[in-house]
């Protein structure tokens, strides 16, 4: 059967001389893996669309078993051309894909995270600054799939736990600990009322404020390295665009 859809191209990968694999993440059908015959050809039914993080409309003929599907038409709607090859969003953009890849399963809609990533690629190519958008994706992406830390409840008992002064974090724990829970617990950092205020800001998707937010030098670079720690204990390594983001 024949399915429309809008999708972001996560992954390519040559399957024959004129033939690609692609890795997709759509808004109606969730991740899908599909044969593009053809797609290496300049000229044919894709018209150059599958570039990696390009957003086009696709028709695909679904696999009742575990083949592949069968992409027949791509029609690029935006490529991920960020102004002045600036390499930072680049990598940002590469890492989005990396996370939807890792962090979704085949054939499970998410059409709030689809948007999400839609419009931080979008933002991104716009020449947005990108720790804050990352961040943003970060954190929205988590709440939309069910993993986003405690930062205001103690994720062992439940207490609410004041963002004041420095604050335990668990980091396999998965989120806040109050005073009498931390004790005992592996992975326990120390982070600030800032930090935790501002991871909170970030991943409320229903709020637009955080655009304004000012976010001091210091608490970014606290965030990000909570955030690094918390994606490799919940993907069991280290993401591979992390080296990347690290270097700017």
């Amino acid at each position: 059967m024949n399915e429309k859809a809008t999708a972001i191209v996560l992954r390519t990968v040559e399957f024959s001389e004129t033939s690609l694999v692609v890795t997709l993440f759509t808004r109606e059908f969730g991740k899908i893996g599909a044969l593009a015959k053809g797609g290496r050809r300049l000229k044919g039914p894709f018209e150059s669309a599958l570039d990696l993080l390009a957003l086009c409309r696709i028709v695909f003929l679904r696999k009742s078993s575990d083949a592949l599907d069968l992409l027949t038409e791509a029609k690029l709607l935006r490529r991920f051309r960020p102004p002045g090859r600036e390499l930072l969003s680049l990598y940002a953009g590469y890492y989005v894909a990396e996370l939807l890849g890792e962090l979704t399963d085949d054939d499970d809609p998410h059409p709030k995270l689809f948007d999400l990533a839609n419009e931080t690629l979008g933002a991104l190519a716009a020449g947005e600054p990108v720790p804050r958008r990352v961040l943003r994706f970060e954190l929205g992406g988590l709440r939309l799939l069910g993993h986003l830390p405690s930062l205001d409840t103690c994720v062992q008992c439940g207490t609410r736990v004041e963002a004041a002064g420095r604050v335990a974090f668990g980091q396999l724990d998965g989120g806040v600990l109050c005073t009498r829970c931390r004790h005992g617990m592996k992975q326990v950092v120390s982070v600030s009322a800032g930090a935790l205020r501002t991871m909170t800001q970030l991943a409320d998707l229903e709020s637009q404020t955080w655009h304004r937010i000012e976010i001091h030098p210091r608490t970014l670079a606290e965030t990000r390295s909570v955030l690094n720690h918390y994606f490799t204990n919940l993907l069991g390594r280290k993401p591979r665009m992390h080296q990347y983001l690290l270097q700017r």
